[in-house]
């Protein structure tokens, strides 16, 4: 068996980060030189979902508009959360000695999300159609 230095095995990952930065700065290189370049009042404008910008950007949002997005968060990392288990559920017997235990384990955590969920519902947050006050 060949003896070589340690550092050689990080070879594969240098060659794989040069090569994406080939690719990166190559397609970035080979668009500036063929692309069109024709600078225009409406090129340098902003854009707007389609719309033309109308006052300010610094405007009020409402409040519901951060708490929908945190709860998005929210529910989503809480989807992750999931994904682990489920990869490992048909192990689960062999790991804690239980056969139900795992299954009785994801009841209690969706039951901890669902009284989430039930909480956020009656606060009335996910109701868009009562919030007119930033429109």
């Amino acid at each position: 068996m060949q003896s070589y230095p340690y550092i050689w095995n990080y070879l594969p990952l240098v060659l794989q980060i040069l090569v994406a930065l080939g690719v990166a700065c190559g397609m970035v290189g080979v668009s500036f030189l063929i692309g069109k370049h024709k600078n225009s009042r409406t090129k340098a404008g902003a854009y707007e979902c389609g719309m033309d910008p109308i006052g300010d950007a610094r405007g009020r949002f409402s409040v519901r508009f951060y708490m929908v997005a945190m709860l998005f968060i929210l529910f989503d990392v809480e989807a992750v959360f999931m994904l682990p288990w489920a990869v490992i559920f048909r192990r689960l017997p062999a790991i804690t000695g239980s056969r139900m235990f795992g299954f009785y384990e994801m009841l209690v955590y969706l039951g901890f999300v669902g009284v989430g969920l039930f909480y956020v519902w009656k606060k009335g947050i996910l109701d868009w159609s009562n919030d007119k006050g930033d429109l």
